[in-house]
C-alpha cells in the first residue's frame, strides 16, 4: 500500500473525529484509514484482537515503519495543512512524557467523547480512504 496508512479506535468518537479531522486537512490525499477492530487491521498488524478488546492506540504505518502513541499523532501532523504541521516541534519533548499525556487522554477517551456501538461507516464520498475488510 503507498501512501500512509492510519489504524484507530472504529467505535472511539474522540479517534473517530481525529479521522475527520486528518481527512479534512490531508494535504496531498495520501492517508488511508483502518479501524483497529477490521479483519484488515488485523492481518496488517499480523494479530488478532487485545484479549480485553479495547484498543489504547493510533497506529501510524509509512513504508513499513510502524508508530504509535504521540509520535503516531506528531507524524499525522507533519503531514497536515499549516498551521497543523507546525504541532511537529513537539518531538523534541521526550517520548515518555508526550506518551504520558497521550496515556491519560487515551484512559478517558469513552468517559469523555463518548463510545459508538460500532465502528463508523464511512460516506460514499469517502469510502475510497478506507481499507474494507
Amino acid at each position: 500500500m503507498d501512501g500512509i496508512l492510519v489504524l484507530f479506535d472504529g467505535v472511539c468518537n474522540l479517534c473517530n473525529s481525529s479521522v475527520i479531522f486528518i481527512i479534512e486537512n490531508d494535504r496531498k490525499n495520501q492517508f488511508r484509514f483502518a479501524p483497529l477492530q477490521s479483519q484488515k487491521a488485523r492481518e496488517i498488524l499480523g494479530v488478532q484482537s487485545p484479549p480485553d478488546g479495547t484498543y489504547e492506540t493510533i497506529i501510524y504505518i509509512e513504508n513499513g515503519k510502524v508508530f504509535t502513541k504521540s509520535t503516531a499523532v506528531l507524524k499525522i501532523a507533519r503531514h497536515l495543512r499549516f498551521p497543523w504541521l507546525l504541532a511537529w516541534v513537539f518531538m523534541i519533548i521526550p517520548s515518555f512524557i508526550r506518551d504520558g499525556l497521550y496515556k491519560i487522554v487515551s484512559r478517558n477517551r469513552y468517559r469523555w467523547f463518548g463510545k459508538k456501538d460500532q465502528c463508523m461507516i464511512p460516506t460514499p464520498d469517502l469510502k475510497e480512504k478506507f481499507l474494507m475488510d
